[in-house]
């Protein structure tokens, strides 16, 4: 008999430690669940910033550079520039990067022309997202734009199709410039692009 007094504080003693050992690791269960939640709540989170933004998606972003691979023949009424520092024929590297795999890609020159050559802001005519300050649509190129050159903000319609969605677009002029606007054939990424739309002087130097 003077032993049951023992054993039931033995027993207490190891419901005891037993409930602990159960709570502590319920409390341990509990925060790494925590974690892996807030983890993922971060990345939905995420997604659904970068969706909310408009941000174009990679396939997106690259139809905004995707040029023809034969650019056509220069515009109607454009005029040919009378003494270019790179006449036609001209071996160039281009030093420009409107498209990926354009800057150091050797070049020829194709056509040198006077006029004057803008950078756009305009929102393509097939829904994709608004290019900023796309470079160059000559004025040839723009409905209705005369020979004076325009003032920056100008509104435009542009009827160059150098890439899907640009014919038609509207939009406004970032910047102009009155250097000598030059097409070009050249390679990069393995590709060869021949006619491509628009290298003005600054954006190349002769090939050593």
């Amino acid at each position: 008999m003077r032993r049951l007094p023992l054993t039931l504080a033995g027993l207490a003693i190891l419901v005891t430690a037993t409930a602990c050992s159960a709570g502590s690791d319920s409390a341990d269960h509990s925060a790494h669940e925590g974690h892996e939640t807030s983890a993922s709540s971060s990345a939905t989170s995420q997604a659904a910033s970068s969706s909310a933004s408009g941000s174009p998606s990679a396939s997106q972003g690259g139809q905004e550079h995707m040029h023809a691979m034969d650019g056509g023949p220069a515009p109607e009424g454009i005029a040919a520039a009378e003494k270019p520092t790179y006449p036609v024929g001209t071996q160039v590297t281009l030093t420009t990067d409107h498209m990926e795999g354009m800057e150091g890609a050797p070049a020829t020159v194709v056509g040198a022309y006077k006029t004057v050559a803008y950078a756009v802001n305009y929102t393509p005519t097939d829904g994709g997202p608004e290019v900023i300050n796309h470079k160059w649509v000559v004025q040839e190129e723009l409905q209705g734009a005369g020979s004076e050159r325009l003032a920056d903000g100008t509104e435009v319609t542009i009827e160059a199709d150098h890439m899907p969605g640009m014919k038609g677009a509207t939009g406004t002029v970032a910047s102009s410039t009155t250097q000598t606007v030059y097409m070009v054939d050249y390679k990069a990424d393995g590709m060869t692009m021949t006619n491509h739309k628009w290298v003005v002087e600054k954006e190349m130097k002769p090939r050593g």
